[in-house]
């Protein structure tokens, strides 16, 4: 049973515990939203609802004090508030956005960071004008002015482009303009189509907005820089005549996302690049793939996200020195770490069963148990309960298809982790 309190709260009763629970839906700002947050009152009201918790077990009765407070307003101020303490995080590298203005989907869809700002310092390095054709609230922008690029920016969305002209300032050269209708001419143009609908993520990129097609065939023969959801099939992509480089970039050990840069900005050769931005390493495909496939070493090695998404993982082992257990498979081998991975020591090796695996790792005193799975139907979660280890020591446990065909088999490797 759900009934609506402030808009954009949907307050929930559990029927077997007989409480209510809250959570926040997402408010859908308008313009006078936005006008009556930028005014001298709703900075004050803004100050008055972030001296609330607003936490779990505080969130009702501090939506019920801002509504007293503030009648038809307190839905906006207390979604601000909330979405301006979700960004210190995510965007908190761009400088402070303690201030800024937020919709919940486009605080979803902004980059980190981190990887904005890389982009921008490789934008940087072109020594061009950049049009941010769909710059939403402005953390691009924001990005690219720390980086030191010349930047305008258009959003065919008012209320957004409101938004950004408050996080950005008044100095801030911004338009309204569709992305399919260029406004600009000499500039490179940086497009982040939607990728969410309804707090859902659409991974076909047919579904974004601008849909990628019509992006590519707009901008043919000029400097097009996309955003995209890292799981985009790269053949596709190869389908619509894009014919530069597409870099896959991880920050905190997550896969982050896919650009599309145009031809040329890249060295020759380059049209995969793996973008490590914990490491500040990046790995490209004009790169030597030199491999072996050779049995396990000391040490088990599973390749930053990025590099596996990218098909960069024998160009990543022949830099590093390793080798692969499987050429189908990406879980890789060494004797020595490359500087700063997480590894897995072997501490024993043996055809996967869980009789005899429950017996290894009781042996070894397995207490807290990491499973990692490539290659084999094996839910981690349930096979971990299984095993029920009760002992003290903290281990791994690699699962893999080893062989092709009828060699094939699952192998498991009991491991000690680096960290």
């Amino acid at each position: 049973m759900a009934a609506r309190g402030a808009e954009g709260l949907v307050l929930q009763r559990d029927g077997h515990r007989g409480q209510t629970l809250l959570s926040f839906s997402g408010f859908a700002f308008g313009a006078g939203d936005v006008a009556y947050l930028r005014s001298a009152a709703g900075d004050a009201a803004l100050a008055a609802v972030a001296e609330l918790e607003l936490s779990d077990a505080t969130r009702i009765a501090d939506v019920a004090a801002a509504r007293s407070r503030f009648g038809e307003r307190a839905a906006a101020l207390v979604e601000t508030t909330l979405l301006r303490r979700r960004a210190a995080d995510k965007l908190g590298g761009l400088g402070n956005v303690s201030s800024w203005l937020f919709t919940d989907e486009a605080l979803q869809q902004a980059t980190a960071a981190p990887v904005a700002l890389h982009r921008a310092r490789r934008l940087a390095a072109a020594g061009l004008v950049v049009h941010d054709a769909t710059c939403s609230i402005g953390t691009e922008l924001a990005a690219l002015g720390r980086a030191g690029v010349r930047a305008v920016g258009s959003d065919i969305d008012p209320v957004r482009l409101s938004m950004a002209r408050h996080n950005l300032g008044t100095a801030a050269p911004l338009c309204r303009a569709d992305a399919l209708h260029p406004v600009t001419c000499d500039a490179a143009v940086l497009v982040d189509p939607a990728r969410r609908q309804g707090g859902r993520r659409r991974f076909d990129i047919d579904d974004y907005r601008p849909a990628l097609g019509h992006l590519v065939d707009v901008y043919r023969g000029r400097d097009l820089i996309v955003k995209c959801s890292p799981g985009i099939d790269f053949a596709r992509i190869r389908e619509l005549g894009f014919d530069g480089e597409i870099e896959i970039t991880s920050y905190r050990g997550s896969v982050r996302e896919a650009c599309l840069w145009p031809a040329g900005w890249a060295p020759a050769g380059v049209r995969r690049r793996a973008s490590v931005l914990d490491r500040a390493e990046q790995i490209t495909d004009a790169e030597p793939d030199d491999c072996p496939v050779r049995p396990a070493g000391r040490w088990i090695v599973d390749p930053d996200g990025a590099v596996v998404r990218a098909g960069l993982v024998r160009h990543y082992a022949a830099r590093h020195g390793l080798w692969q257990l499987d050429p189908d498979i990406a879980y890789l081998s060494g004797d020595r770490l490359p500087p700063g991975v997480r590894g897995f020591e072997v501490l024993e090796q043996l055809a996967f069963d869980e009789r005899r695996l429950r017996q290894a790792l009781s042996a070894l005193d397995c207490g807290a148990l990491e499973i990692l799975v490539r290659g084999v139907r094996v839910d981690p979660d349930a096979l971990r309960r299984r095993l029920r280890p009760r002992g003290a020591r903290p281990l791994s446990v690699v699962i893999t298809r080893i062989g092709t065909g009828a060699a094939g088999q699952a192998a498991a490797f009991v491991c000690r982790p680096s960290r």
